[in-house]
């Protein structure tokens, strides 16, 4: 069902609600072979769900399984469906309810329509609450992935898929280069109500602000999030819901007061020192990620939040931080968001 949005409407479908939400990467295990290859480790599904609880119980808003953090794409749709199921079975079990804590997932896609609604439909029967939806780049930035072509196809997705809400995924580097521009996204938050909101994986700062400030598009019924914790404070000062940050993984309190902060409307002098502050150790131990990528991610949640197994990845995902390079990593980046956290 289509619909323009206006300042007055309420909102039809569950939205993301507004905060820190975490990228989780995906665990493996050694312990077991997977059930598609004998030289490729099993799905850890209980360390899934106990890293889960644990960003549930720092203040995490809701965690987002299978995302490019999570290598949807390296699991098959069993496995991905039962991830879903289990961590939402752990959550419900500990009194985190989807109202608690919701689940995002992530649909990583070559945008074939019917298998990206095959994605969301498995997502929403194992339990998740939002899809997560790569914008389709097979063909690259240009005339054949027209902005028009880009819009027309999700409403294609929508209008074919049970999962009630969506979420737009842009995240130019890993679609060759398309980058879905402000017109696009308002397109997409006026022509269907199920489009809930949109995760930004750039460093285009000004897209962030013409979404969130355009007042064609009704911000309640439309989230803009940022992929990046190194702009929460900038975006979420100009509307924008919050971040989905894969650094949160294992800082999560740091990044959760850095965003109650930024929210604020009217700062004593001693939170905006304390706003400068966070942003400042936030911005520069997300350069660790800038550096190390998905193995730092996962380098960095096993030694600092102590989950994970670092010999069990999946290629073309292999191999770890040798010590001298995760000690030269950790001094450069990471020592004063490490102190933070733990006062926190």
């Amino acid at each position: 069902m289509t619909t323009t949005a206006s300042s007055s409407s309420v909102p039809a479908v569950p939205l993301p609600p507004k905060g820190v939400w975490v990228p989780s990467p995906t665990f493996f295990t050694r312990s077991s072979p997977s059930t598609f290859s004998p030289t490729q480790p099993a799905v850890d599904y209980a360390a899934q769900t106990a890293h889960t609880l644990f960003l549930a119980r720092s203040g995490i808003t809701g965690v987002v399984l299978l995302g490019s953090t999570g290598e949807a794409m390296h699991l098959s749709r069993t496995e991905r469906s039962e991830l879903v199921r289990s961590v939402r079975q752990g959550l419900d079990e500990a009194g985190f309810d989807k109202n608690k804590f919701p689940i995002m997932a992530g649909v990583l896609t070559n945008g074939g329509v019917e298998e990206t609604v095959q994605w969301l439909d498995d997502y929403k029967a194992a339990g998740a609450d939002f899809g997560l939806v790569l914008v389709p780049g097979y063909f690259g930035q240009g005339g054949t992935t027209s902005q028009e072509g880009i819009v027309d196809w999700f409403g294609e997705v929508i209008n074919k898929t049970v999962m009630e809400s969506i979420v737009v995924y842009n995240y130019p580097g890993v679609t060759n280069g398309v980058v879905l521009e402000p017109e696009g996204y308002r397109a997409l938050a006026l022509r269907n109500e199920r489009v809930v909101g949109c995760k930004m994986s750039h460093g285009n700062i000004s897209h962030h602000l013409q979404v969130s400030l355009d007042p064609e598009i009704n911000h309640e019924r439309f989230r803009v999030f940022s992929g990046f914790g190194q702009q929460l404070g900038p975006i979420v000062l100009f509307g924008a819901a919050g971040v989905i940050d894969g650094m949160s993984a294992y800082y999560p309190k740091t990044v959760v007061r850095l965003f109650e902060l930024a929210q604020k409307d009217d700062l004593r002098p001693s939170e905006k020192a304390e706003l400068n502050k966070l942003q400042y150790v936030v911005s520069k131990a997300e350069e660790f990620i800038v550096k190390y990528g998905l193995k730092g991610i996962k380098e960095a949640t096993y030694r600092v939040a102590g989950f994970g197994d670092l010999e069990a990845a999946r290629v073309p995902v292999v191999g770890r931080m040798g010590e001298k390079e995760w000690e030269e990593g950790k001094r450069r980046f990471l020592g004063e968001i490490d102190e933070v956290e733990k006062r926190l």
